[in-house]
């Protein structure tokens, strides 16, 4: 795929507080981190930069919950998914099909393909990299992002 770049890394974490502490005491990374719940999906998030990758470390708001699943299943905290900045999601989608990738359905919004999120266009893989999910955005221009904001996607 022609112009893809790293959105965000994703990881799955108990408590993003005390996993953003970790960042801040030992790295020095992470001192200007909002944290952010998330009521749709249940999430809490602490999101910052690392050079010009965004880190977020994701906590379940509730036991059985995406993230809280997924270290259940493995038995580890860890790197959940990498979100790949694309150009046009719809030509990485039909790109990725093409070689083989079958759409995985998100669990917060229970669609297959892209649909909108608060920051663009998303859709995830069924497949798997090495135990990490694969989701792809194309995110969106600043006259967008203001439309779907206002829309309270």
């Amino acid at each position: 795929m022609q112009g893809i770049t790293i959105k965000h890394m994703a990881f799955a974490v108990r408590d993003a507080y005390a996993a953003l502490k970790t960042y801040q005491d030992l790295l020095g990374v992470g001192l200007d981190a909002r944290v952010e719940d998330y009521p749709k999906s249940r999430n809490r998030v602490a999101i910052f930069n690392v050079g010009d990758v965004e880190y977020q470390l994701c906590q379940s708001l509730d036991e059985g919950g995406r993230f809280d699943a997924w270290i259940k299943k493995r038995g580890y905290e860890g790197l959940h998914h990498i979100c790949y900045a694309v150009p046009d999601i719809d030509q990485a989608l039909a790109d990725a099909q093409a070689n083989g990738a079958t759409l995985k359905e998100c669990s917060a919004c229970k669609v297959k393909g892209s649909h909108p999120h608060p920051e663009g266009w998303v859709a995830f893989l069924e497949q798997e990299a090495g135990g990490i999910e694969l989701e792809l955005m194309q995110v969106y221009t600043p006259e967008q992002l203001e439309q779907y904001q206002v829309k309270g996607v």
